[in-house]
């Protein structure tokens, strides 16, 4: 048997496939098409300190080869996580990651301040790529300033695991991995989606209700893994890759460029078993390359 564990940080993980927040819900709702327990790692979906409604529809939009979504992070906030979901969420055998968002230092230290109090959630995933309302609507994570304030303000109430996922609209993610690592992030996820626009030519109005959205999809998968090979030769720090997986070839990619795990996000939406395909997948090919163990192929390119 093909030993498919690694580490991220002190996560350990039963094989390096995971789901991508926003794409799998809070994993309840896929719990009748895939054994979750199979799966490394469920990242819920984004979690703010104060009940959000999210944009007004439409608010997705078909593209090629990809999606638009500017869903707005609608949840109700993190007081009902604790009170609601986290009692449904906290006995499946798997990491059960929720994934922090924020439009302030202090909303974002709140937020992560009470999931740290959850005893059976090991991670969180830092989305710095919320709009910064102080700084007039810049999104933290474009800049290595922004970015590690988000982390310096987290880490001082979080004590686990603390991924802190990347948006590639930036000039240079490498440097912004570094400010991240620096101020003790344990591990960074990329990509965020690309920013990008559809127009109805017959209504002659954008597709989505406020004009752009964020494109995920195989349409970003090359610049996905350009971004994960120049963050993985930047920091020392594990590295966790998504953009566009759709099967075991793509993920295999990614690690190559140098992930030690991997997220799969529009692809639950085609094929909701697709974590289960992609493990097993890629465990077919380390087999039939010799490989006794995933970690042979980590950063080889």
């Amino acid at each position: 048997m093909v030993d498919l564990s690694v580490k991220i940080n002190q996560l350990e993980l039963t094989n390096p496939v995971m789901t991508a927040s926003g794409t799998f819900g809070y994993g309840l709702e896929f719990a009748d098409l895939v054994p979750l327990n199979e799966i490394g790692g469920i990242i819920v979906k984004g979690t703010t300190l104060e009940h959000r409604e999210g944009n007004d529809y439409p608010r997705m939009a078909e593209t090629a080869s990809g999606m638009l979504n500017c869903v707005g992070l609608q949840n109700k906030g993190a007081d009902y996580f604790c009170e609601h979901i986290y009692p449904q969420v906290k006995d499946i055998a798997t990491n059960i990651i929720v994934n922090v968002s924020g439009h302030s230092l202090d909303s974002y230290a709140a937020c992560a301040a009470k999931i740290d109090a959850l005893d059976k959630i090991p991670a969180i995933e830092l989305n710095i790529s919320c709009p910064n309302v102080k700084e007039g609507g810049m999104a933290f994570g474009v800049t290595c300033e922004g970015a590690a304030s988000v982390v310096r303000a987290v880490r001082k109430v979080y004590h686990k695991t603390l991924i802190v996922k990347l948006s590639p609209n930036v000039t240079d993610v490498a440097e912004i991995a570094r400010a991240c690592e620096a101020e003790g992030a344990d591990s960074v996820s990329l990509i965020n989606t690309l920013m990008g626009m559809a127009i109805d030519i017959e209504r002659r109005k954008p597709k989505l209700s406020i004009r752009t959205g964020g494109l995920s999809g195989p349409a970003v998968k090359p610049v996905a893994v350009r971004m994960v090979w120049d963050v993985s030769h930047a920091v020392k720090i594990p590295v966790i890759g998504l953009g566009g997986i759709m099967n075991a070839e793509d993920a295999i990619e990614f690690m190559m460029a140098g992930a030690t795990a991997i997220q799969i996000g529009t692809a639950n939406f085609i094929d909701p078993s697709v974590t289960l395909r992609v493990k097993n997948g890629m465990a077919e090919w380390l087999e039939r390359h010799g490989c006794k163990s995933v970690q042979e192929i980590i950063g080889v390119v």
